[in-house]
């Protein structure tokens, strides 16, 4: 196994990685001057290739709010399928990638198979939603990445879909839901809390969630113990120094900072890229953190608690799904987070895959997240696994 892994480990390096790269488009640009304007506005637009069947797919570039309330590009996709839109317009669905990447390149909408991180695309498509999938801020346009930021993806989330709305010929509608995996997930939560208030004028019929970034605090302690994890840690530190001005020099072993910023700079779009991180993070394991109790040290547990998401609004379903063999996301947190929903009066649907990794579970759980999203949009009653009070 070992040999195995390094054999696909060296054939990324050498011939896989220089196809990826290749692969990746030129991000989009928007003059100054453009940017300015009210967020959800459409920047610009064209047509890719590659979507699926019957369907007409776009790179889209919308304004949005950076964490200073300045106005900034988000880039994205929208996919649209053909034909006449029904009166009252398409259903939407705003997809939530999973972690990509920190730096400008590593945006999903740049990636050779930019279709494939959306999960149950196919599905969605046929069932006559249009999907519009963000990139985030700094993803695709001028970064830092803010990473797990929960304000900035949600307003990307949600200006994603006012945007979708203005593309020609999306015929896009006022109701939408919202769907995504790991940060993603923790992308959806957060655009749920803050839809009432950021963008009334649409109706959000649910959110969707797979294995959901939720109790960073937890989240943050737990990825300490593995490879994958101290990834996200790393990856964590390294954008909230930027973003928030957190002083990364106070937590981080100096041995490790090399390592951190090399992390940093590396796109995830395939199993390969996840085995160059593995490979690349093993002194990690040695040199770190100066202070394993980061979770308690200010400002690093007040942004962790602040970038936790609370309950959503009584009124709005939610679906989780969860794997029992993810040690990343682990299902002791989920499970504590759908108490917190239920606990307020919540309806809540979960859906857990006993032998799925944290990797696989939004596309094992997309056919059954796709229909109870169909379900939301025909109105029909949200079914509940939570306890009878």
């Amino acid at each position: 196994m070992a040999r195995h892994r390094r054999w696909l480990l060296l054939c990324w390096l050498l011939l896989c990685a220089p196809i990826a790269a290749k692969a990746r488009e030129a991000p989009l640009q928007a003059r100054q001057a453009d940017i300015a304007g009210a967020p959800g506005t459409l920047i610009s637009s064209r047509p890719i290739a590659g979507g699926p069947k019957d369907s007409r797919a776009y790179r889209i570039l919308y304004r949005s709010i950076g964490l200073e309330g300045e106005a900034i590009a988000v880039s994205g996709m929208a996919v649209v399928p053909r034909g006449e839109a029904p009166a009252g317009g398409r259903p939407v669905v705003a997809w939530a990638h999973p972690t990509s990447g920190l730096v400008e390149r590593c945006a999903p909408s740049l990636a050779g198979r930019r279709f494939e991180f959306i999960a149950g695309l196919k599905d969605m498509v046929g069932r006559g939603f249009v999907v519009v999938a963000t990139d985030y801020p700094g993803l695709g346009t001028a970064g830092p990445h803010p990473y797990l930021v929960g304000a900035s993806e949600g307003r990307a989330v949600l200006d994603s879909v006012r945007a979708v709305r203005l593309l020609p010929g999306a015929g896009a509608g006022a109701r939408f839901a919202v769907w995504g995996h790991s940060q993603g997930g923790h992308a959806a939560l957060f655009a749920g809390l803050m839809a009432p208030s950021y963008a009334p004028e649409f109706r959000l019929v649910g959110v969707a969630a797979a294995a959901p970034a939720t109790d960073l605090a937890t989240l943050f302690d737990d990825d300490l113990r593995s490879p994958a994890g101290r990834n996200i840690a790393a990856m964590t530190l390294w954008s909230w120094a930027r973003v928030f001005d957190a002083p990364i020099e106070k937590v981080l072993d100096p041995a490790a900072a090399p390592t951190v910023d090399r992390l940093a700079r590396l796109c995830i779009e395939s199993v390969f890229d996840i085995l160059a991180r593995r490979n690349l993070a093993r002194p990690l394991a040695q040199h770190f953190l100066a202070d394993s109790g980061v979770a308690q040290e200010p400002p690093w547990k007040a942004l962790l608690a602040a970038n936790t998401p609370g309950p959503l609004p009584a009124d709005v379903p939610v679906f989780l799904s969860q794997g029992g063999a993810d040690h990343i996301v682990r299902p002791e947190v989920t499970a504590a987070y759908m108490k917190g929903l239920c606990a307020v009066g919540e309806p809540v649907r979960m859906v857990v895959v006993p032998d799925a990794a944290h990797g696989p579970i939004a596309q094992k759980t997309a056919p059954a997240a796709v229909a109870w999203i169909s379900d939301r949009f025909a109105g029909q009653p949200a079914p509940s696994d939570c306890p009878a009070p």
